[in-house]
């Protein structure tokens, strides 16, 4: 699925992550999970969005609504953090630049991609270790001041069965481990993307299977909120090349993402390279349609600085440029953040196998793109 300079790997609409893998212990480490990484999967045929070839890279849909955000919604917004986001101080890249200090390509990789703030996913069931494994990672954002992304990723029958098949046996073992993550969330500000692909991606299931999904995921955001009131939850919309936004509202409703108890808005193009004005449109279509009060949306911008290839090409695929820094201000109505959900440099499984760190796809996306600032 997707994912995190700082944490985990994944990919689907998602690929690469860094994790907080337990491993047995109530450290956590940002260490790629070779088998939580996520790959796109066709789209059925006829999709109900506009012309689209993959889930990961297909064109962006016109949204029929339009892109302004409704005077009402932006009033009861509340405040989004101002404080900056945290950089987990483990991960794959951190690892490869601090192992590589000759490597000519380490200056660009640490400057421009090692040294950014990125979410930090925890892949893998461990109810036994994920509450300390979260608090380890919220503590060290608070301690900072600054603002932690995280990353729950253990929905059962994750990936559709794909390359990031794998999470919780079943949903009552899933809430057990969801109230366990909150039980880590702390006190101090946090974004949590809440299970990239689970709803977006949720048409690969049964009817009843559906519903009891959205139930559950309703169930995780209200948890999640209430464990920490100042905790900001997202939702999965997909992204602007996948299901139309009124199709998308429709699912994340059922999903419990219009109620304020439960979220905070939506969160798009995971691991994905949909460019940020195609997302931003799209979003703001999704929560005309989502309706509620209060709701904005958070986008990933950490390879989209090139936009999705011409050729639907999801997989590491060439000529892509690392997007816009991660930051909590954007200056557009109803976008809350640009995110680095997925770590720039974490192959999809073609520049290896998914999930591990390519230092020349990462060096490739750095030289793509103007530095980050």
């Amino acid at each position: 699925m997707v994912a995190a300079a700082s944490v985990v790997v994944v990919a689907g609409g998602v690929s690469g992550v860094i994790s907080a893998a337990g491993e047995g212990r109530d450290v956590p480490e940002a260490r790629p999970v070779a088998s939580a990484s996520p790959r796109p999967v066709p789209l059925p045929a006829g999709p109900s969005a506009s012309p689209s070839v993959t889930v990961s890279a297909s064109p962006s849909v016109e949204p029929k609504r339009s892109p302004s955000a409704s005077t009402g919604a932006r009033k009861e917004r509340r405040a989004v953090p101002s404080a900056r986001l945290y950089r987990h101080p483990a991960s794959r890249v951190l690892d490869w630049v601090r192992a590589h200090p000759d490597d000519p390509r380490r200056a660009v990789i640490e400057s421009r991609i090692a040294d950014q703030p990125a979410a930090v996913w925890f892949a893998d069931w461990s109810p036994d270790t994920v509450t300390a494994r979260v608090r380890a990672v919220t503590s060290g954002g608070a301690a900072q001041g600054r603002v932690p992304v995280v990353v729950p990723y253990a929905i059962p029958g994750r990936d559709c069965g794909g390359h990031s098949e794998g999470g919780a046996p079943d949903l009552g073992a899933y809430d057990d481990w969801i109230d366990r993550f909150a039980a880590g969330l702390g006190g101090g500000e946090v974004v949590v993307i809440l299970e990239p692909d689970s709803v977006a991606q949720a048409d690969c299931l049964s009817a009843g299977q559906r519903e009891r999904r959205f139930a559950s995921l309703a169930r995780a955001g209200r948890v999640l909120k209430e464990a920490n009131p100042r905790a900001r939850v997202y939702y999965d919309a997909g992204h602007s090349g996948w299901h139309t936004p009124a199709k998308q509202a429709d699912l994340l409703r059922q999903a419990g993402a219009a109620a304020p108890a439960s979220s905070d808005g939506v969160f798009s193009n995971v691991s994905n390279f949909h460019a940020t004005a195609d997302e931003i449109a799209y979003d703001r279509a999704v929560l005309d349609a989502l309706g509620g009060t209060g709701l904005g949306a958070v986008i990933d911008t950490s390879r989209n600085g090139n936009g999705a290839p011409a050729d639907g090409e999801w997989c590491d695929p060439a000529g892509r440029a690392l997007g816009r820094a991660p930051t909590l201000t954007t200056g557009e109505a109803r976008v809350d953040a640009y995110l680095w959900v997925k770590l720039p440099g974490e192959s999809d499984g073609c520049k290896g196998a998914p999930g591990t760190f390519s230092p020349s796809y990462a060096y490739d996306l750095a030289r793509g793109s103007s530095p980050v600032s």
